[in-house]
């Protein structure tokens, strides 16, 4: 199944120092054509930072996405919207190889949690509260720290 990524370039800062960033809102797997309607829904109810006051909104289609151009008192502002398809993503886990010398386990075992570090041992007669924090920190009443 083909997975699309939904993609907004957006119109950031103010004056001189506007530029253009882009970023993944979601990924969609399936059709094209669901890809796009999913992307049309997203894009119909944004609601970027500038312009604050927006004067006129307008929503165009374009090729594989959307074009939103918002006219402030002063300046415009777009926003793109477009589909691509999603060939390679290094934060997502590859999928196991299976050949026929080497089958898949049939359980995968998840790996056993780090054990946890030693408690702080607590000085004799020293409060804490319910979650274990001392109620007096250990540096008050310290002369070294200045």
């Amino acid at each position: 199944m083909t997975t699309w990524g939904l993609v907004v370039e957006a119109t950031v800062g103010l004056g001189e120092r506007k530029r253009t960033e882009a970023y993944v809102l979601a990924h969609v797997e399936g059709s094209r054509e669901a890809a796009l309607a999913e992307l049309e829904r997203r894009a119909r109810g944004y609601d970027p930072e500038h312009p604050r006051n927006p004067k006129r909104r307008r929503l165009l289609r374009s090729g594989d996405g959307f074009l939103l151009v918002i006219d402030g008192a002063w300046q415009s502002y777009a926003t793109r919207f477009s589909i691509a398809e999603l060939l390679e993503d290094s934060d997502r886990p590859e999928p196991p190889q299976q050949d026929a010398a080497h089958p898949a386990p049939s359980q995968e075992t998840a790996p056993s949690p780090a054990p946890l570090p030693p408690e702080p041992e607590l000085a004799a007669g020293e409060e804490c509260d319910e979650d274990g924090v001392p109620l007096r920190p250990s540096w008050l009443g310290r002369t070294d720290l200045s």
